[in-house]
């Protein structure tokens, strides 16, 4: 009898090493990067090769100060095998990836722990400071700061970036507004203020993929008045507003004098609503009131650097509205965003 007694408990002992190298097979790392750099974004993927309908938990070793940006992964499914993805920032030492546990209904295990060198950056006079995978100005605007300077707003999109460090060189006062950042995409409002004498904003980032610099360029040039101030103001009128109005007055007087020949209301109709969208175009845009030494936002966020105040209280346009800011035009060509609270009470 012991002798089998033995041999169940070799078998017991064997089936049980089995299912835990089994299970720490089932999840490993499938892309942990060799080296990364200062300040950069990187991922750091789990594969699951099991077929079964887990729903693991992921917490890696909260005594390390090392933690992904987001708690929850991004989970990508592929045929039959699952991606965990993480993110994680560097800061100025080679990165050590905390033990990693993996707890589900059929699993409890751990990955061990990872270390990434740090490898130094060539520097460069025109880097902005942002290492990203893709990085691209969506689009850009240029208005008047005050007298001697403009402001350049730039719509950014980036993936596996650390848009929240970009900066310029040689600029005195810059910022970034409004940064989501969701797992490997992030945008953000990027501005600058420079000289008027400027006609051309360069920068370079670099690209994680291609292990180099990209170049970027803006040109700094000032729209022509109706732009600035939304177009669609009176009595100021782009050529495409007069269009759209000398359009809408040949399709009313052609309604009409169909429907004077032909006597059928259907070009009565058709004349009627001509006519109405005709006089949408004359209805003047709301005024409002800002109080005298309101602040002068750069952007509409709780953070936005203040461009200037409002010397005396004035009415002017109502040229957009964003949550709790209103967009107006301050003086000929500056323009900025009001809180609800500096609008006058009357």
């Amino acid at each position: 009898m012991s002798f089998f007694r033995s041999i169940w408990l070799l078998w017991g002992v064997f089936f049980a090493l089995t299912t835990l190298l089994s299970a720490q097979n089932e999840y490993e790392y499938s892309y942990m990067p060799k080296k990364v750099y200062e300040n950069q974004l990187f991922p750091v993927t789990v594969i699951d090769t099991t077929e079964r309908e887990d729903h693991p938990q992921f917490q890696f070793d909260t005594s390390s100060t090392v933690q992904p940006l987001f708690k929850k992964p991004l989970v990508i499914r592929n045929a039959n095998d699952r991606f965990y993805t993480f993110y994680f920032k560097t800061s100025k030492i080679d990165v050590r990836i905390p033990r990693l546990f993996i707890v589900s209904d059929s699993v409890d295990i751990s990955l061990d722990p990872q270390t990434i060198f740090l490898s130094p950056l060539k520097s460069r006079e025109d880097f902005c400071a942002v290492l990203a995978a893709d990085m691209k100005i969506k689009n850009s605007q240029v208005s008047i700061y005050d007298e001697d300077h403009h402001l350049v707003t730039l719509s950014m999109e980036a993936y596996e970036a650390n848009l929240e460090d970009m900066k310029l060189n040689k600029v005195e006062e810059f910022g970034i507004e409004h940064l989501e950042r969701k797992h490997a995409k992030v945008e953000a409002e990027f501005y600058a203020v420079l000289p008027l004498t400027q006609k051309v904003l360069k920068f370079t980032y670099f690209n994680t993929i291609k292990k180099q610099y990209v170049f970027l360029e803006i040109p700094v040039e000032l729209a022509d008045a109706s732009v600035t101030t939304q177009s669609d103001l009176n009595p100021k009128e782009d050529s495409f507003e007069k269009l759209k109005k000398y359009t809408f007055i040949t399709l009313v007087l052609f309604f009409f004098l169909m429907f004077l020949v032909r006597r059928d209301f259907f070009y009565l109709v058709l004349g009627v609503i001509s006519l109405i969208t005709l006089l949408t175009f004359y209805i003047p845009h709301k005024q409002i009131c800002v109080k005298q030494g309101a602040p002068l936002y750069i952007l509409p966020t709780q953070t936005s650097t203040m461009s200037t105040k409002v010397d005396q209280k004035f009415e002017t346009m109502l040229l957009g509205e964003r949550g709790e800011f209103k967009k107006v035009e301050y003086k000929k060509g500056i323009i900025g965003w009001i809180k609800n609270e500096d609008l006058c009470e009357n």
